[in-house]
């Protein structure tokens, strides 16, 4: 059983945006400590309930980035991590870890949800084969890291088409395109959030 703890926070927070994550973060630090488990808090946002000075053991108030925990964890030495009570911002950060094997290195073991899931449920492409392995239909679609093949791609499936950012909050980005230009515009944007984006068949109606 884990002795201590990390938990990625919300970070920064918007009205009417992520709020759940504070709540339910604020309430995995009570579950745990209630299990006699030591809490490791990573989060920047000192308006969070999160830091509050009562929850966690130790607040770090940093950025939520794989460098930073990463030195969190070489200092703090945890023998787990809760990745999924911070939102869009902590799934990509430990998705990152593991990719850049962090965690491996340090011999952290990812409580809960497994970074493969997050993976399969964040990316778009993986997502989409996922379902069609349950055999589930879907529509045409293709998952491209450039504006170049994101015009490509919808000549191909034929207009209109609606573009999905993949590891991002929400619908942050996504819409319908009705020509080569709003692809153009609409790509061209959401790479600024994201490396992958998913144009596929729109489903009019």
């Amino acid at each position: 059983m884990a002795e201590k703890v990390i938990i990625l926070g919300s970070s920064a927070l918007k009205i009417g945006e992520a709020g759940e994550f504070d709540y339910s973060g604020s309430q995995a630090i009570k579950a745990l400590k209630e299990e006699g488990i030591k809490t490791i808090l990573v989060n920047p946002n000192i308006a969070t309930i999160q830091t509050s000075e009562h929850l966690a053991d130790e607040v770090y108030f940093l950025p939520v980035t794989p460098y930073f925990v990463e030195q969190v964890i070489k200092k703090e030495k945890p023998d787990g991590i809760l990745l999924g009570f911070g939102g869009q911002t902590a799934l990509n950060c430990g998705v990152e870890l593991e990719r850049e094997g962090i965690l491996r290195r340090y011999g952290v073991a990812v409580l809960g949800t497994p970074v493969e899931a997050i993976m399969n449920t964040e990316d778009r492409d993986l997502f989409t084969a996922k379902l069609r392995q349950i055999d589930v239909k879907v529509p045409r679609s293709h998952a491209v890291t450039s504006v170049e093949e994101a015009e490509r791609v919808a000549g191909e499936i034929g207009y209109p088409v609606m573009i999905r950012i993949a590891y991002a909050l929400g619908g942050l980005g996504s819409g319908i395109c009705r020509s080569v230009e709003e692809v153009r515009e609409r790509a061209h944007k959401a790479f600024s959030y994201t490396r992958q984006i998913l144009v596929e068949e729109y489903l009019l109606g």
